[in-house]
């Protein structure tokens, strides 16, 4: 569990997947994304997010309002499941339900997600990608001080199709000499 000042980053809860379930049946959230979840296909995330946390010690968090208690989405790291040049790596990733866009939250929770990711996980790097029109991540990638590392086209999507083309940000760890973290597989040299 990790804290900010207005959230509280947390494992899923089944009181989650309703609200889970509306955030991901809203066009404007899924803009960049190929479709809006059924509340099948949202429930199945939540697992596959729990499942990942169950495999590698880490995942995506969902992201409680502390004022509120409300869900508001989820900011975490995962390990991407699909191949790339830029694979294997650990990727940080937000989605926030669009009542809470605009506040500064999604950076404020990956903040504190990238410090846990290189100060407890001893990560060394993390990556983050997003649809090259989709501004609102990438102002958050720049937030957080990523640097643009080039563009690619997600393996997961068909040649042709307008979403393919993503941009690839990539922040580094501060070197320690002499330390390693044995996740040095997810990490570049």
């Amino acid at each position: 569990m990790i804290e900010t000042p207005r959230l509280l980053l947390r494992r899923w809860k089944d009181c989650d997947r309703e609200p889970f379930s509306r955030i991901n049946s809203d066009p404007r959230v899924m803009e960049f994304f190929p479709a809006c979840l059924t509340r099948e296909q949202s429930d199945s995330t939540i697992e596959r997010i729990e499942a990942h946390f169950e495999e590698h010690g880490f995942g995506l968090f969902a992201a409680e309002i502390r004022s509120s208690g409300e869900l508001a989405g989820f900011v975490g790291v995962m390990v991407p499941a699909f191949e790339a040049y830029f694979t294997p790596c650990v990727e940080i990733g937000w989605r926030l339900g669009a009542a809470y866009w605009n506040e500064g939250l999604a950076t404020e929770g990956a903040r504190a997600v990238m410090q846990h990711a290189f100060a407890a996980l001893g990560l060394r790097e993390l990556v983050s990608f997003a649809v090259l029109a989709n501004m609102r991540s990438l102002r958050v990638m720049e937030k957080l001080g990523m640097t643009h590392d080039g563009e690619f086209d997600h393996p997961g999507l068909p040649e042709g199709h307008p979403l393919r083309r993503h941009v690839l940000y990539r922040k580094a760890a501060a070197r320690v000499p002499g330390t390693s973290s044995g996740l040095d597989k997810w990490c570049s040299a």
